[in-house]
């Protein structure tokens, strides 16, 4: 017989789980959803990051969920001059297909194999104040590791919702996913709102960064664990929707730690994606295909 209570931590410790993949796929939504950039060194710039904070931690002793805030402007900036490179590049000769996924897959070789050539093998850890605690709501067990970055996660996620909602350039993003031909009409040049927006998917991948190196150690090859699993919640929540890329991270999440429980970890990602072929069959285009942010 199940014990209920195992159930109930299993689902609340899975929607924390999804809040992670939620911030590490928020990124990759921007880009790939949004601006139809495939991305898929996305995971890797999010270790680099880590390394990065992991670095600044050991040195200033600052918490690394704060310094995943102070160095996330660094990496937007990183973002938009690597988009100027794609688009003169790839974009604009038409050759973003394959040239521009290739571009991508030889950046997340060049910034594993840099890492490793600089820090070797060994995992990068940060220990924090609150990583051995853990506050109990009854029977509900919540590990501060985990609780504190997925509360980050969410209000950067909220903030992220009202930015594209209610600034100008946030809606001008929002327009460029659907029609980027008629901001021209506006006087506003889509490149540079792509740039930006790009920026802002990099500077996302530099906070899911520090929420990850709090909840787990990280080494230069950490981004495999990812990579398949943010394509497939922001192919799972229909390309370019926002919301529908949180809801899918915290299913994601639920089943994950669920199907850990129950029948042992090894059978985690294979229900996970078990459920994504069953919902692209029925729903081609994801469950929330076609709504924008």
């Amino acid at each position: 017989m199940l014990d209920p209570v195992l159930i109930v931590n299993a689902i609340v410790s899975g929607l924390l789980l999804g809040c992670l993949y939620a911030i590490a796929s928020m990124g990759l939504a921007v880009s790939f959803g949004m601006l139809d950039v495939v991305n898929i060194a996305h995971p890797a710039m999010m270790v680099l990051a880590s390394f990065v904070i992991a670095g600044l931690c050991s040195q200033s002793g600052l918490d690394p969920l704060l310094t995943a805030l102070l160095v996330a402007p660094a990496f937007g900036f990183l973002g938009v001059g690597l988009y100027r490179v794609y688009h003169h590049f790839f974009e604009q000769s038409g050759d973003e297909a394959m040239q521009g996924l290739a571009f991508f897959f030889g950046l997340m070789i060049l910034i594993e194999v840099s890492l490793v050539l600089i820090y070797g093998a060994d995992q990068r850890w940060v220990e924090t104040s609150y990583g051995g605690h853990t506050l109990s709501l009854g029977p509900v067990d919540l590990p501060l590791r985990m609780l504190l970055p997925a509360m980050m996660s969410l209000a950067c996620i909220g903030a992220l919702f009202v930015w594209l909602r209610r600034s100008f350039t946030g809606r001008a993003v929002a327009a460029v996913a659907q029609d980027r031909d008629a901001l021209r009409f506006l006087a506003i040049n889509p490149i540079r709102i792509k740039a930006v927006a790009f920026g802002i998917s990099v500077a996302l991948a530099a906070i899911a960064a520090g929420c990850l190196i709090v909840v787990q150690p990280v080494d230069a090859h950490s981004g495999h664990v990812f990579i398949g699993r943010i394509l497939a919640i922001v192919i799972l929540a229909g390309l370019g929707s926002l919301p529908g890329t949180l809801v899918a991270a915290l299913l994601f999440g639920v089943i994950e730690n669920l199907a850990a429980t129950l029948w042992g970890p090894a059978w985690s990602p294979a229900v996970a994606f078990g459920l994504l072929l069953a919902v692209l069959t029925v729903r081609p285009q994801g469950i929330f295909g076609g709504a924008h942010t």
